[in-house]
């Protein structure tokens, strides 16, 4: 037994010698040596002594303290050298997937998207209030346009027909002599070029870059926004070609964002995304209207352009910085976020985008139904877009200061409202509680039959003024819908022509643009009574109807079977992306 024990811890200290001065030697090598060792051992077990057993136990101490020393210190390497780069580098992912990052890039892009289209729409809608002050009221009262007008300009506080005392200070004239039919004409110029690059927009931003679709349309109406003065005081007609010409550029504006929402919301996000970006519509009426009332009396009105117009050239250097076509193009994106929207979208990085299916696109029912809910939609937004104004002026008789503060609050009420409809309603989807395309029906319906009611509803309080406005406030709340609705519809049934299907509907849909400013001022020419604005709103009521029916029956939010091409024999990658 002591021999036995003296040669086990000889053999243990020479293979542990062994193994410490051969690491990188081979494995057969080693096999070799341990056969020679096992020989030599077997030739030497019966010369051991005691005391060779001491040395060797020491010299097998001594190896051991040794290899533990250079192990710790190997280790300690290792973990220096694995803390450096955690240091340097930003950490993108959490455990779970869940991004580090302050502010999601596709949120950026929202909230400069929304900032974007209340300076596009800012600068649409700026006119209607600075015209109030620009128009020599006097002038056009002598060339037989308001009788009314014409008695108040006598007396410094007469009585009007519920009793209200009015101050001049409402009525003072600005230096243009244009009567209700060139106020009208020059209103609706704007569309005139706005429904001309509607469907080249959108074909533009898919082909090339929606950033710079969107951006340097909003820049166009910003830059032609300065020269309005001084194509005022030159002639109506030239800015009734400036006008035209900001309608080119902020037509595009519309079809280029929507290819960004297609590139940039997750499916489970897109109504938040949407509602928050196309928010900025209302915004840009919430804030420019009592804006430019209040710049057009302390600063005259040529401020309203100089102002809005220079700010807005602030917002492109931003937007230029910070947004992208798509999340592949960001330079700044977390790998968590690009790996999250493009699996959601199912984003094809690969190859082109097919042709647009023209025949399937025009014989497509969802489509139409888009078509008209946004068109028949549209009448009744431009008639409180650009005509709020001039009602609460003529009828309601509120002067300018008080006319652009008491437009704003109805939009105001809008943009709460869109924003709590489309949380709620993605909620609600993303719990299965209701499908995508009861979500849009839902949507279009209250934006089109309570306004309807409500605009009927203002024509019948007569001299109560707090509830007009209760009704005017509500009517206009409710058309918030529209964004959760069918404006979002697009990009539901066909996300890959989301911009060009957007411009095609937006080209129907600006036709009430153009007619809504002519038709009611030949409406009112020489008749700003309650009796003629009831006609008005009893006709919009009739389409706001159309619009309910019409996208109720046909209206759908599943993606159409003519989105993706028919896969190709011996392609699988495209029937791949064809299933995802």
């Amino acid at each position: 037994m002591e021999e036995g024990d003296k040669k086990k811890c000889t053999v243990e200290a020479k293979e542990e010698n062994g193994i410490e001065e051969k690491v990188d030697e081979n494995k057969t090598r080693e096999e070799n040596e341990d056969k020679n060792e096992d020989t030599k051992n077997q030739e030497k077990n019966n010369g051991v002594k005691e005391s060779d057993v001491i040395v060797t136990l020491d010299i097998r101490e001594k190896l051991l303290d040794e290899g533990e020393k250079q192990k710790e210190e190997k280790n300690g390497k290792e973990n220096k050298e694995e803390t450096l780069p955690l240091k340097t580098p930003p950490v993108e992912e959490h455990p779970g997937g869940k991004k580090k990052e302050i502010v999601p890039a596709r949120w950026v892009m929202a909230v400069l998207g929304c900032v974007g289209f209340m300076i596009v729409y800012g600068l649409k809608v700026n006119l209607s209030v600075a015209i109030i002050a620009m128009v020599n009221h006097t002038a056009v009262a002598e060339m037989g346009g308001h009788h009314d007008d014409e008695e108040e300009h006598h007396g410094n506080g007469t009585v009007n027909e519920c009793g209200v005392e009015e101050k001049k200070e409402a009525l003072e004239d600005g230096p243009f002599a244009w009567d209700d039919n060139i106020q009208g004409l020059i209103l609706a110029a704007y569309f005139y070029g706005y429904i001309f690059t509607q469907v080249p927009g959108g074909w533009v931003a898919e082909k090339f870059s929606a950033k710079h679709v969107f951006g340097v349309g909003a820049l166009l109406n910003a830059l032609c926004a300065l020269l309005c003065p001084i194509a005022s005081k030159a002639s109506y007609i030239v800015l009734v070609a400036l006008r035209i010409v900001m309608g080119i550029a902020g037509g595009v504006t519309l079809p280029g964002m929507h290819v960004l929402i297609a590139s940039w919301a997750p499916p489970q996000e897109r109504s938040k995304i949407a509602s928050t970006i196309y928010a900025g519509m209302t915004l840009g009426t919430l804030v420019c209207m009592p804006f430019s009332g209040l710049l057009a009396s302390e600063l005259g009105w040529e401020s309203v352009f100089y102002i809005q117009g220079g700010l807005s050239i602030l917002w492109y250097i931003l937007w230029l910085v910070f947004v992208y076509d798509s999340p592949a193009k960001h330079p700044r994106i977390s790998r968590a976020e690009r790996r999250f929207i493009e699996e959601s979208i199912g984003t094809n990085t690969k190859g082109e985008k097919p042709p647009v299916p023209w025949a399937s696109v025009w014989t497509s029912m969802p489509v139409w139904a888009i078509i008209v809910a946004h068109t028949c939609s549209n009448w009744g937004w431009y008639m409180l877009l650009v005509k709020l104004p001039t009602y609460m002026r003529y009828i309601l008789k509120f002067d300018i200061k008080a006319n652009a503060g008491l437009s704003a609050v109805p939009f105001l009420c809008m943009w709460i409202f869109t924003m709590i409809n489309a949380n709620v309603l993605d909620a609600l989807r993303g719990k299965n509680i209701i499908t995508t395309t009861f979500a849009r029906k839902f949507s279009t319906f209250v934006a089109s039959i309570p306004p309807a009611i409500c605009l009927i509803g203002v024509t019948y309080v007569g001299c109560n003024t707090d509830l007009a406005v209760a009704l005017l406030t509500l009517g206009t709340m409710f058309i918030g819908g529209m964004y959760s609705g069918f404006l979002s519809n697009h990009i539901d049934i066909a996300p890959p022509f989301a911009g060009t299907l957007m411009g095609i509907t937006n080209t129907f849909a600006t036709v009430p643009g153009i007619v809504v400013p002519s038709f009611v001022g030949y409406m009112t020419h020489g008749n700003q009574t309650v009796e003629a604005w009831r006609i008005i709103f009893f006709i919009t009521l009739g389409i706001f109807g159309l619009e309910a029916v019409f996208f109720s029956i046909f209206g759908s939010g599943e993606e159409q079977p003519w989105v993706r091409p028919k896969p190709k024999p011996g392609d699988p990658e495209q029937m791949r992306l064809n299933e995802a």
